[in-house]
């Protein structure tokens, strides 16, 4: 049991003061998890911290590889909807 950083991560220090069991660490080129050390909070938060306050959707996923804040959770814009905007205003 253990999330995973990927590289989407922009290093915005949100998530590592949070963990509860101080498994995120700072690496190039993105955070990583340290999955001997991750809880996935159980036992302190009913969510995990660190995807409570991510601001990147896609960064942390689970152990079986599913987004925690997939695609179009934080904005409320629908995937399929965001794409059809950039198509039509391009350069934007």
């Amino acid at each position: 049991m253990a999330f995973k950083i990927i590289e989407s991560c922009v290093n915005c220090w949100a998530c590592e003061p949070l963990c509860p069991s101080k498994a995120i660490f700072e690496a190039k080129p993105h955070f990583i998890i340290k999955a001997s050390l991750c809880t996935e909070c159980e036992g302190d938060y009913a969510d995990p911290q660190c995807a409570s306050i991510c601001p990147i959707e896609g960064a942390i996923l689970d152990a079986s590889g599913v987004p925690l804040n997939p695609p179009g959770s934080l904005t409320g814009i629908p995937v399929g909807l965001s794409a059809v905007a950039s198509e039509e205003r391009p350069g934007i």
